[in-house]
């Protein structure tokens, strides 16, 4: 079976082709600037040169019927007809407490995820148009949609609740839902294969750390708690998102700066994080460079990322009572030396001890990082989302028969 994965944002689109029988990846690729004229698409066949092509894209369902069209192309695509992709995986941010586990599209489904739009206003939209759009172009091929929040749904009541009036959740289900599901459920899950141990016998705490980041406590092969919350702004400091503050922030600063509500919602969600404290970049790799050159706002700005994150690791330790395995992905979490050694060196009293030799190794495949006298096994595990989408949608899309 041949999968074509897709995750759609408001003016972009990803997607990969999977052929199913070996998991191999037959083509990937990007549409970007959708809904202007001059649009962008990069198109990876795998093990072949790489097409792109700028054109005028006004919405999904023309950059979804471009994405087919260099598919089918007899010079660059990978498959003879459209009619060769059984099923469409898609990426949903937001499945709130409707879907516990992936879903097949149907109506009912859609209208959940409409009413699901203010949980998730700057994704789940952008998921819903790409969804329509490939209706549209592969009409009667099955979807299936993946959602972020789902493998966060065995969370207890008393990890997901918050300490406010609890007719907010009965009425609006106010409550932490959590984010980056399908890598933690993946690296987690890798993680014990490359160990050789039963998921169900470890405590987990796995550091999806990128542009957004959140961390997991994962005990027993389950989601325990994570820092996310009922959006994707609580947590670690990020990027661009400010993480944890103090709610009391906002109406003071509303009201010191007269603020509308988006406004405020733009700052902290956009304007905040390392870019605000650092003054000059989101990107880690900036950062990194600034600090080393000695900037002192780049060296802040990476002193209060790696703190919040450790202080997190610190607190799944305690919520699980122990851990066995630290596992670092996405691409600060397996890309950035350095954070992995400050984050490191300050958990030896969990018994952690890093191999420096072994972090500074760049690798694309799940490797180890601490010494063997390490009583914590640090891992680095690339992370793979697309597979866990195309993996569920074959899945569902076989038991629906």
């Amino acid at each position: 079976m041949n999968i074509l994965v897709i995750n759609a944002g408001s003016s972009s689109l990803k997607y990969q082709l999977y052929n199913m029988e070996d998991e191999s990846v037959l083509a990937k690729g990007l549409v970007e600037r959708i809904g202007m004229d001059s649009s962008i698409l990069t198109h990876k066949p795998t093990g072949r040169e790489e097409v792109t092509e700028v054109s005028e894209i006004l919405e999904h369902t023309t950059a979804i019927r471009k994405v087919i069209d260099l598919l089918t192309h007899k010079e660059h695509g990978v498959v003879a007809s459209v009619s060769e992709i059984q099923a469409v995986g898609h990426r949903v941010v937001h499945g709130g407490e409707a879907f516990k586990e992936s879903s097949l599209v149907d109506d009912a489904a859609k209208a959940e995820i409409r009413r699901l739009f203010d949980l998730a206003p700057l994704h789940n939209p952008a998921a819903m148009m790409g969804i329509r759009a490939a209706e549209l172009n592969m009409p009667g091929v099955p979807q299936v949609m993946v959602f972020d929040t789902a493998f966060h749904q065995t969370m207890p009541e008393h990890a997901y609740l918050y300490a406010i009036p609890r007719v907010l959740y009965k009425k609006y289900k106010v409550r932490r839902y959590g984010a980056h599901g399908t890598s933690h459920d993946y690296v987690s899950k890798a993680a014990a294969e490359y160990l050789g141990r039963p998921v169900e016998d470890l405590k987990i705490i796995t550091c999806h750390v990128g542009n957004g980041g959140s961390v997991t406590a994962v005990k027993g092969g389950v989601s325990v708690d994570t820092s996310m919350g009922m959006t994707p702004l609580e947590g670690l400091m990020m990027g661009t998102r400010s993480g944890d503050l103090d709610p009391a922030i906002v109406p003071y600063v509303m009201n010191k700066e007269e603020l509308s509500v988006s406004e405020v919602s733009s700052m902290l969600n956009k304007h905040s994080g390392l870019l605000a404290i650092s003054g000059i970049s989101s990107d880690m790799r900036e950062i990194t460079e600034g600090m080393e050159k000695g900037e002192p706002n780049s060296t802040l700005a990476f002193e209060m990322y790696e703190y919040r994150l450790r202080k997190y690791i610190g607190s799944y330790a305690a919520a699980m009572n122990g851990v066995d395995v630290i596992v670092f992905t996405a691409g600060v979490g397996e890309n950035s030396v350095v954070l992995r050694q400050k984050v490191c060196e300050q958990l030896t009293y969990l018994g952690v001890e890093l191999d420096e030799a072994l972090n500074a190794i760049r690798s694309g495949e799940p490797r180890r990082i601490t010494t063997e006298n390490s009583k914590v096994d640090v891992l680095v595990v690339p992370t793979n989302e697309e597979l866990v989408i195309a993996r569920d949608t074959h899945r569902i899309v076989l038991n629906s028969k």
